[in-house]
């Protein structure tokens, strides 16, 4: 048997030191525990009371932290940043986890109301995934957690005053900043990074933080922002551009069908002012504005409308519809959370502090990107050798878990993957859809069992 199985662990947790080569070494068993068998409790996957309660000690270990167990990871994103040519996009969102305990008040609270049955028991994750333009995660740059708890005070203070006034370090928005800064150190290059954000990350702070690294930003706009000389503002200046031309695209809506839209587009360049509240502390900046509008939305399903805005340079139509379609690749990061929080079943977790969950998840959180990646890399690159990923004896096994008239097909990494989607339960016929993340996080925890009980059968003692 080959190490395929231990070498990506190692890749992962190569620049990561708890400063106790014990801990290091539990680290790495806890993670090729999990990544056997993503979405299986924690007893499951860990296989015997003895692994189990070592997991349990290590998550409550004082001395670790989140950022701790993930310093290897973010280390192994910038090594193949690094190892790839051209633009990478940083996809920055939030995600919550919520929990039913007994005693909430270990955890936090993701949402707060007058009534105290409307608090939900819980911690947030804002996370930065950075991926190539054709879609293939690298892995996370930057990643925070927190509870509600932590910004009460915020919302006492907008109550008093303008909330364009509150000091951007008293607010949740921070994050945005903290994790373009992290993930731009990360890279060493910030001059290749696009942070693409959704509507929450529409601040002013954040487009002069970008200028300040020398990085670039494209986001959703949910402000409509003053321009120009102060006298008027950006939905004003947009309404008297023409359209550029049309774009298609297609998506799938809530229920999953598949949809088409045709857009407007409209794009310019024009002088953006900070808030009345903080002229005084940021200078105007110079960017570009696209509006993509669809045309004659069907009923029944609400309008495709995007607002985007960007220091990137946006010259011609062509130009405006490179931006849609970068900011389309944003649904990636969900395609992560969903993995994270239904593949690895997050939200069933059953640790009762903050700090124990929030280190489960750190190390969850490289489970979910190698499933990720792995399903991208098979479309990507499925002529690729399947040696890095695969044991022998997991080749043995898929190779004969697929139907006798395919174990002639080329050997290759789509071979593979596949056949752990179809263990998953993905049923491979000429019309379906490439595998996507569920089925192919079923198929390893079921290649698990399968590799468990052939050691077993050669070795019964």
């Amino acid at each position: 048997m080959n190490d395929a199985g231990d070498k990506w662990v190692d890749n992962e947790l190569a620049g990561c030191d708890l400063g106790d080569a014990r801990l290091n070494r539990r680290l790495g068993s806890m993670l090729e525990a999990l990544g056997e068998r993503p979405g299986k409790s924690l007893p499951t996957a860990f296989q015997d009371w003895s692994n189990t309660k070592a997991a349990y000690r290590f998550f409550s270990n004082e001395s670790i932290s989140e950022d701790k167990i993930l310093e290897g990871h973010f280390a192994a994103s910038a090594l193949r940043i690094r190892a790839t040519d051209g633009p990478i996009l940083i996809l920055q969102d939030t995600t919550e986890f919520s929990f039913k305990r007994s005693a909430p008040e270990k955890i936090g609270f993701t949402k707060f109301g007058t009534n105290k049955k409307r608090a939900v028991c819980g911690l947030l994750m804002h996370a930065s995934l950075a991926i190539t333009p054709d879609g293939l995660p690298l892995g996370l740059t930057a990643a925070k957690f927190w509870s509600r708890s932590k910004f009460k005070g915020a919302d006492a203070l907008k109550r008093k005053i303008n909330p364009t006034r509150v000091p951007i370090d008293q607010k949740e928005s921070m994050r945005w900043l903290d994790n373009l800064r992290l993930s731009s150190e990360l890279t060493g290059a910030p001059e290749r990074c696009v942070h693409i954000g959704d509507r929450e990350s529409d601040i002013y702070e954040l487009y002069c933080l970008a200028e300040e690294l020398g990085t670039s930003f494209l986001v959703r706009s949910c402000v409509d922002r003053l321009a120009e000389d102060g006298d008027t503002t950006i939905a004003k200046v947009m309404a008297a551009v023409q359209s550029s031309g049309t774009h298609e695209i297609r998506f799938r809506d809530a229920q999953g069908k598949d949809q088409h839209a045709v857009l407007s587009i409209r794009h310019a360049t024009m002088t953006v002012r900070p808030p009345i509240g903080k002229q005084k502390n940021y200078r105007h900046q110079e960017l570009q504005i696209v509006y993509a509008e669809e045309i004659n939305p069907p009923e029944g399903r609400p309008p495709v409308v995007w607002k985007l805005v960007t220091n990137l340079p946006v010259k011609t139509h062509a130009d405006a519809v490179h931006k849609l379609e970068w900011y389309a690749l944003r649904w990636n990061i969900e395609t992560f959370f969903k993995t994270l929080k239904t593949g690895c079943r997050i939200e069933e977790l059953r640790l009762t502090t903050a700090d124990r969950l929030a280190n489960c998840i750190a190390l969850c959180c490289v489970v979910a990107w190698r499933v990720s990646w792995l399903t991208i890399l098979r479309r990507r690159s499925p002529a690729a050798s399947p040696a890095a990923v695969f044991t022998d004896i997991e080749c043995r096994l898929l190779e004969r878990s697929m139907p006798e008239r395919k174990r002639g097909n080329t050997r290759n990494l789509d071979f593979y993957i596949t056949a752990v989607a179809r263990l998953g339960g993905y049923l491979d016929r000429s019309s379906d859809a490439p595998p996507g993340t569920t089925v192919v996080w079923r198929g390893f925890s079921r290649l698990a069992d399968l590799v468990e009980g052939a050691r077993i059968a050669q070795d019964p003692s």
